[in-house]
């Protein structure tokens, strides 16, 4: 048996710092570009005049393109990812959607901002799902949580970025700025290594970016199905209670009008240490679905607190929202359950559909949402209520019967 060599060794157990920097950046950019359009949104349609009735109709208009752009890319630079290698996917999709942004600040009708933020939502689907899987299948199996943790944690710092440039910027500008960070990320490529694991399987003639494969073989398509719902519960928190924070502030009697940007940026900041803290709890506790557990039972607990317990004061009613954010702050161990539940030849397909999919779950959830709302008059509370227990009901059980991942050798193809 030949032994490897002292080289070999210290590559195999080095830490990625350059693939780990641009990761971390590219997410950044992801999430301020995501949260940035959120609250800059009614005042970009204001300015290229549209009314107070239109407001909502063009809004909904420019999400849908946005929400078509990331399930689409997710699909196709997933596929890529696999046939063509991590960092292709990586600069390709930051150059998507940098250009993109830069192009919505010069926009000047409806039909064009909705088709850049279908570019951007293309673009921006591709980045994480690259970064995380890059830097996973470069890191040693032991310590690989804490990269991605790093990675959405300073991903994360992006939403509260853009809402406090938000403050000091006109609308355009903060495109211009979102795009050029961007661009800043394309020269930082240099000193990034592909994954050997990657390189070892890009000569063969297998499988390779093909989600078809997974979804035609039974036990595959249940595993990652199961993978998706488990983050379900995350954008629910985001999407609908802390998106439509002010309609729940009305509801439930707080004094006073809600800010929606500042419910936002108070979930994604304690979200940050929710990452964090998940993060070093799976590394101590040397697995990922315990962590995950303990966030669904946290989640059910601050979801629980936000309907049922009614502040009247604002910051009362802030505070729900940053224990909201905080069990949220799982992202970052689902999405390393993702990339670590198949092997290097679907991983990159499985990372980005599966994180772009949770996502665009957004859409059933919101349908369903209103249905609900609908159906009980109006009444936002047993709304939120039955999609609340669906959701948290449904990843329970996927986390039940789903794989502990980790230390998993990644080094692998799915036959």
């Amino acid at each position: 048996m030949i032994q490897p060599t002292i080289t070999e060794l210290s590559a195999k157990n080095s830490i990625p710092v350059a693939a780990i920097f641009v990761a971390s950046l590219g997410y950044f950019v992801d999430i301020f570009d995501l949260l940035l359009f959120s609250i800059i949104r009614i005042p970009s349609l204001e300015s290229l005049g549209f009314k107070a009735t239109e407001l909502t109709g063009a809004g909904i208009l420019l999400l849908n393109m946005q929400m078509a752009g990331l399930m689409i890319g997710g699909i196709f630079w997933g596929i890529l990812g696999d046939k063509k290698g991590r960092l292709t996917v990586l600069f390709g999709s930051i150059l998507f959607y940098s250009v993109a942004n830069i192009a919505n600040g010069f926009t000047n009708s409806i039909e064009t901002y909705a088709f850049w933020r279908f570019i951007a939502g293309f673009g921006l689907a591709g980045e994480l799902g690259a970064g995380i899987t890059l830097v996973v299948e470069l890191m040693p199996k032991e310590k690989r949580g804490y990269a991605t943790c790093l990675i959405a944690g300073v991903g994360i710092c992006g939403a509260v970025a853009a809402y406090f440039t938000a403050s000091y910027f006109q609308w355009r500008t903060l495109f211009f700025m979102g795009g050029g960070l961007g661009l800043v990320l394309l020269l930082l490529r240099i000193g990034v290594s592909e994954s050997g694991m990657f390189e070892r399987i890009k000569q063969g003639n297998g499988v390779k970016g093909d989600l078809l494969f997974i979804l035609k073989h039974k036990s595959k398509l249940i595993k990652y199905i199961r993978t998706i719902l488990i983050g379900i519960p995350i954008w629910f928190i985001a999407g609908i209670l802390v998106t439509l924070s002010p309609e729940f502030g009305k509801a439930f009697g707080v004094e006073g009008t809600v800010n929606a940007g500042a419910a936002v940026a108070i979930c994604y900041a304690t979200s940050i240490f929710g990452d964090l803290i998940s993060c070093f709890l799976s590394q101590h506790l040397k697995s990922r679905k315990t962590v995950v557990f303990a966030y669904l039972i946290i989640a059910t607990f601050s979801i629980a607190a936000f309907l049922f317990y009614h502040p009247k004061s604002l910051d009362g009613f802030y505070i729900l929202c940053a224990l909201l954010g905080f069990s949220a702050g799982y992202w970052a161990i689902f999405i390393t359950i993702a990339t670590e539940q198949f092997g290097t030849n679907v991983r990159s397909t499985v990372t980005a559909t599966a994180t772009n999919f949770v996502r665009g779950a957004l859409v059933p959830i919101s349908i369903l949402f209103q249905y609900l709302r609908g159906f009980f008059h109006g009444s936002i509370f047993p709304a939120a209520l039955l999609v609340a227990i669906l959701c948290l009901t449904l990843a329970f059980m996927a986390l039940y019967n789903l794989e502990e991942t980790f230390s998993k050798d990644l080094d692998y193809l799915e036959e």
